[in-house]
């Protein structure tokens, strides 16, 4: 899954699907609790979580949940196109939308029947996006979300997977539906790059675009275990995910550098502070820091999962585990 610490609450949440979606609970101390992606949305920030959770700040210190998210489900991604303008995605393959700046937030899908949960959301700008998660889900809008189009990216496939797959088609429809559901591996994480659109996940995956997401090819596996977080810039692309397993390529290049790593917790989410250093936030509490070629850690007291953070005025907001936390930069 997306990010292991809660991954049995993503197995968990997706096996008791909600007869009909209920709005999020106010809560007092809702910046306290699980939360599993924050954005800067050029006029605050939004964070959002367990049980339907979306918080906003506008300095990082003080949070206000959102008045209205029509749903309890696990939100694990939040992405925004402009100040106003932002969609949020998580179990049942959820997805909301707001046109507020986040105060309030309208459905606009839920699938229950699916047992998948969505793990990430971008939107390149005000109409079109992608939405994507578990056993290979894989969603595209052109209308801001008003229609979803669900896709199956068999490029992506082994290629003895497509071939059992063409002939399943053939012989056995029900049988072609039911393996296609599962057959593919999660997708964790969506990106835009300089080249297009990148897509990495479970078993190695690593796919990209070039046309939009239109078409998808997949690159050839460097590493067998999940991939949780991915970056760029216009010198270099990151990938990293189990086991801090950490691998950069200089666009320049086709080969990608393996950084040995003795600090194992897995990487989450990757964010870059002054064009100068990458930070990758880790399980347990770990930072990892990126720069000139050399990879460092550190270790925050807490030992809490973090699971994504953004800068604001020097300082590291992340969400983690146990809500929100704040860490001083030097400039």
């Amino acid at each position: 899954m997306k990010y292991l610490v809660y991954a049995s609450l993503i197995i968990s949440g997706a096996s008791v699907a909600q007869e009909a979606p209920q709005n999020a609970i106010s809560a007092i101390n809702a910046d306290k609790t699980l939360l599993t992606d924050i954005t800067d949305t050029g006029n605050g920030l939004i964070a959002v979580g367990k049980h339907g959770t979306v918080i906003k700040s506008l300095s990082g210190d003080k949070w206000q949940q959102a008045e209205l998210v029509p749903t309890q489900v696990l939100l694990t991604a939040v992405d925004f196109s402009s100040e106003k303008k932002g969609w949020a995605c998580g179990h049942d393959a959820t997805i909301i939308n707001t046109t507020d700046g986040g105060n309030n937030w309208q459905l606009q899908q839920v699938k229950p029947e699916l047992d998948k949960p969505c793990l990430d959301i971008l939107f390149e700008d005000d109409l079109n996006g992608f939405a994507v998660g578990a056993y290979g889900m894989f969603y595209h809008t052109s209308d801001g979300g008003k229609h979803w189009q669900k896709r199956f990216l068999d490029s992506l496939l082994f290629s003895e997977d497509r071939d059992y797959l063409n002939d399943l088609k053939e012989t056995d429809p029900e049988g072609y539906e039911a393996e296609t559901a599962s057959i593919l591996p999660h997708f964790n994480r969506i990106e835009k790059t300089d080249n297009g659109l990148m897509l990495v996940g479970e078993m190695g995956l690593m796919a990209t675009s070039t046309d939009n997401g239109q078409t998808w090819v997949r690159l050839e596996e460097i590493y067998p275990g999940s991939f949780f977080a991915l970056a760029s810039d216009s010198e270099q692309e990151i990938v990293a995910g189990l086991r801090g397993n950490v691998f950069v390529k200089q666009n320049n290049e086709q080969q990608w550098q393996h950084f040995e790593n003795i600090k194992t917790a897995t990487i989450n989410s990757i964010i870059n502070y002054n064009n100068k250093q990458w930070l990758m936030l880790a399980n347990s509490g770990v930072i990892f820091h990126l720069q000139d070629g050399l990879l460092t850690h550190e270790q925050l007291a807490d030992g809490k999962a973090i699971l994504d953070g953004t800068i604001l005025n020097n300082k590291l907001i992340m969400a983690t585990e146990d809500g929100i936390k704040v860490k001083e930069l030097t400039p």
